[in-house]
């Protein structure tokens, strides 16, 4: 699929009331559950970005334990509606970006991004998006991956998933911790992994 496409499709999705099951399916609970355990190993999380925020499923949750959350979307759609779910929460930054283009100054003692990667476009393009957010993560921080298994990503029509992108994450991140989310349909098999950066702050 081409980024268009992949821009239309997630459109297309992001219309439902429950676009994926985020919040009824028992496997995307509990590969939420499981994400947030990852994000909160480490400890106090002060700044922290989200990439891909869907319909603010995962938002709810993390938002609660981050002093700063930046939360990007390249779906308008899915920033307002995230927004409209976690009202009244100034510590919040809603951004329409691309992860590809994103370039903020600060850097995040937190990054969780799952799911996403595998919209984006070819091997070319997630590997550029993987070199930006090692270049966003900040010294000793944790980023926190999730996706679809290569096989699962390529029968949706898309070039790679989970296991091409670790690959490369571990180029220049230490993997902390991996794990695999199972559910009841052959579409509900996950891959987490926690990554911290090596380089330190001294």
């Amino acid at each position: 699929m081409t980024q268009s496409d992949n821009y239309q499709l997630l459109n297309r999705e992001l219309a439902a009331p429950d676009p994926w099951g985020l919040d009824a399916n028992p496997f995307e609970r509990e590969r939420h559950t499981q994400m947030l355990r990852l994000a909160l190993a480490q400890g106090s999380i002060s700044s922290a970005l989200e990439v891909g925020c869907a319909a603010g499923a995962f938002t709810v949750q993390l938002a609660p334990h981050c002093k700063r959350l930046t939360v990007i979307d390249v779906v308008p759609q899915a920033i307002e509606r995230s927004r409209r779910r976690i009202r009244g929460s100034p510590h919040i930054s809603w951004i329409v970006s691309d992860v590809q283009q994103f370039s903020p100054d600060e850097r995040f003692d937190l990054i969780v991004v799952a799911e996403v990667l595998y919209y984006i476009g070819g091997i070319a393009e997630m590997r550029g998006a993987v070199r930006n957010l090692v270049r966003m993560l900040a010294p000793d921080g944790y980023l926190v991956f999730g996706s679809a298994r290569d096989a699962n990503c390529r029968r949706w029509g898309h070039v790679a998933g989970a296991e091409t992108i670790l690959g490369m994450l571990n180029e220049t991140l230490l993997e902390v911790e991996r794990l695999e989310c199972r559910g009841e349909s052959v579409n509900e098999d996950c891959l987490l992994a926690c990554f911290r950066n090596p380089f330190s702050a001294s």
